[in-house]
């Protein structure tokens, strides 16, 4: 980018312009009784990449098409009975938030849109309902005018590619991975490393993200959707293997240091991860022979098993995993870049085969309580329109209904709708600047344009720096609906004060009522995080059937994205919380790995791995924030005696897996415990 001097800003500036009044002026010329809404829709729907652009612009097409339906079934039949429909919009509104909160995705735009497309339709035609179909037909085709052009702008005219965007991301994550993966294998790293290695749950959702928008991008070689989610999974477990293999050697040089010969491993390892990219086939060969050493170096475990060799054991087979998952990230990188849609290696295969959909965190309880915050501001919003027979009033409930909806997905949603009223209040001076002093003396579209330029420009370049993108969005949409953009001006002082009156008050009333409905807290939201993490894992550790531990990992890595600000928020060190977050994240995949222990043993192993994985549903169960850290002496002894029967199993490979499992869940949950004895545990 050149942001440096401006220049991409300027340049979204204009294209969002060029949209803006494309869709102006197509709407005058086909007659479209309020093209301001196609001016205001083609600012809401601007992106800078054009792949996005047009991912969103499909999805609220779709909502907007939605929307209009629910008006068009509604309004008629509940027009006599104004509280009912009223409430009907409400609810309607209530359950699309509900729904869009629940798909972390730009699909949920289907379900925005949808919710409040139906409100802007249907509120305004309550005084002429037989005309409801002509006015849902004249709001679909300015939403959608405004969506088009604004799609194709941004689309067509010198456009930013996501493709683009994703490898210049993908590169930057890989070379972090590989910095703090050495950093785990050199020693203990300190505190900035540790927080920044937590921010990998921060870039796999963002190759999420930029990886929904892919089919709809507009370069011209387009990396395969599967290959960024093939390698997501294989970033999702570097986290968890870089920190379990940091502990282990911790804890070895606790107990008479890491062996020589492993040792050198690691070193050969780090050195691995520093070498430049070489070609595919040479970096095979590179990892064939690495894996094999660090292989050959795991002892052969067997009663009576001593606690050190289960940890180099645990160390080697780690790290060889560590390994072939860097390789495997590697690999897919170049995957992405292939012209050819055959797989590079057979680990790209593998990988792809496998490749899963993005596990997210949900909760019910946070969307319901937006979704019945949102139909209580409006049922309340609605009372006092009515109640008072305010001509406008159905715009206030509108503004204030569209502007739960869309700050729903905040914990405190009150700083934000604040931030946005004091962007309306700003347009609304403006709008009245231009509505009494300059547009009346505008008599074509020509000079509408170029009076309107200036403004437009400067909100336009703010609308792409975040800092400002909430208080220019207000004020863009202050400006744009209170302007009308009407073929001629008249000047009405009572109709502009009733417009601008009712969106403030809109605003201003979404403000008071989602502090008194939708404010969770950071404080709530974190715990009720955490909480999910603990009882996801007490059922995960008592499922049948094969484990998902990619879902497993993709799901708590959301939750550590989701946890860090909220941290942040409360003024919190996230260090410590988010610490305890990678533990039972690791907790997590050693209860998968006994659990295919279990499914692969006969009814002897089965008996001796239920009492552990009950014990450590238990375990999770009994956590609450006041006592995260629970003393389980049953627990570490049910361990103990696992490791003590799986070590004289006669099946080489059930032994080991099984054994690998229990040191990596003994570790993880009991850190400061002493070392495993065969003595203590018969």
């Amino acid at each position: 980018m050149n942001d440096r001097y401006g220049l991409d800003i300027a340049l979204f500036s204009i294209k969002c312009f060029i949209a803006a009044m494309l869709a102006y002026y197509i709407a005058l010329k086909i007659g479209l009784t309020r093209p301001y809404w196609a001016v205001s829709t083609s600012y809401i729907v601007a992106q800078p990449l054009a792949g996005a652009v047009i991912s969103k612009a499909v999805f609220r097409l779709l909502g907007t098409a939605l929307g209009a339906t629910a008006a068009v079934v509604l309004v008629p039949n509940l027009v006599n009975a104004p509280e009912l429909l009223s409430l009907a919009l409400a609810l309607w509104l209530g359950l699309c938030l509900f729904i869009s909160l629940q798909d972390r995705t730009p699909r949920s735009y289907v379900f925005l849109l949808a919710g409040y497309t139906a409100s802007i339709i249907g509120f305004p035609s309550v005084a002429a309902p037989g005309q409801i179909f002509q006015t849902s037909i004249l709001r679909v085709e300015e939403i959608s005018l405004g969506i088009l052009c604004g799609s194709l702008i941004h689309a067509l005219v010198l456009p930013r590619s996501v493709t683009g965007l994703l490898f210049t991301r993908v590169d930057a994550i890989i070379a972090d991975v590989e910095r703090w993966s050495r950093d785990a294998l050199s020693g203990a790293p300190d505190e900035t490393v540790l927080r920044e290695r937590r921010r990998l749950a921060l870039d796999v959702n963002e190759l999420h993200q930029l990886s929904t928008h892919l089919p709809f991008d507009t370069a011209r070689f387009l990396p395969r959707v599967r290959t960024v989610r093939a390698l997501q999974d294989q970033l999702s477990l570097l986290l968890p293997l870089g920190s379990a293999v940091e502990d282990r050697i911790a804890e070895l040089n606790a107990n008479g240091g890491v062996p020589v010969r492993l040792a050198a491993l690691i070193v050969r390892t780090c050195e691995w991860l520093a070498t430049p990219a070489v070609s595919i086939a040479e970096r095979g060969a590179l990892v064939e022979t690495l894996v094999a050493d660090i292989r050959a170096e795991e002892p052969t475990v067997a009663a009576p098993l001593q606690w050190r060799d289960a940890l180099i054991l645990s160390l080697a087979s780690r790290l060889a995993d560590l390994v072939r998952s860097h390789s495997a990230v590697r690999d897919l990188r170049d995957q992405m870049r292939s012209p050819t849609r055959a797989a590079v290696t057979p680990a790209v295969a593998a990988a792809l085969r496998t490749a899963s959909n993005r596990t997210f965190h949900r909760d019910r309880f946070v969307a319901l309580r937006a979704a019945w915050g949102t139909i209580a501001t409006m049922v309340l919003g609605c009372a006092f329109w009515i109640g008072t027979g305010w001509p406008e009033g159905a715009g206030a409930v509108l503004i204030a209904g569209v502007c739960c909806a869309l700050f729903g997905n905040s914990d405190d949603p009150a700083p934000a709708i604040r931030t946005f009223l004091w962007g309306s209040i700003i347009g609304v001076c403006i709008a009245g600047f231009y509505v009494f002093a300059v547009l009346p003396r505008a008599t074509d579209y020509v000079t509408v344009a170029a009076v309107l330029a200036p403004m437009f420009l400067l909100l336009g370049a703010l609308l792409a720096i975040p800092k400002y993108n909430l208080i220019t969005l207000g004020a863009l949409l202050g400006l744009a609906n209170l302007i009308g953009l009407n073929a001629s001006y008249e000047g009405d002082f009572a109709s502009f004060a009733n417009g601008a009156i009712a969106q403030l008050v809109g605003t201003g009333f979404a403000v008071v009522t989602v502090g008194l409905f939708q404010t969770v807290g950071a404080e709530q939201s974190s715990a009720r995080l955490i909480r999910a993490g603990w009882r996801d894992l007490a059922r995960r550790s008592i499922l049948p059937g094969e484990p998902d531990e990619i879902g497993w990992v993709s799901k708590m890595l959301d939750r550590i994205g989701l946890l860090a600000p909220r941290l942040v928020a409360r003024g919190q060190d996230p260090g410590r919380p988010l610490f305890d977050v990678l533990v039972d994240l690791r907790v997590g995949i050693s209860v998968a790995g006994l659990r295919r222990v279990k499914l692969a043993a006969g009814e002897f192993g089965r008996g001796i791995i239920n009492p552990v994985l009950s014990r450590v549903s238990a375990h999770y169960r009994a956590r609450t924030l006041d006592a995260p850290t629970v003393e389980d002496p049953d627990l570490l002894a049910a361990i103990d005696t696992a490791m003590t029967a799986f070590a004289a199993d006669p099946a080489p490979g059930e032994r080991r897996d099984a054994l690998l499992a229990l040191t990596s869940l003994r570790r993880n949950l009991f850190p400061a415990a002493p070392g495993y004895h065969a003595e203590a545990a018969a």
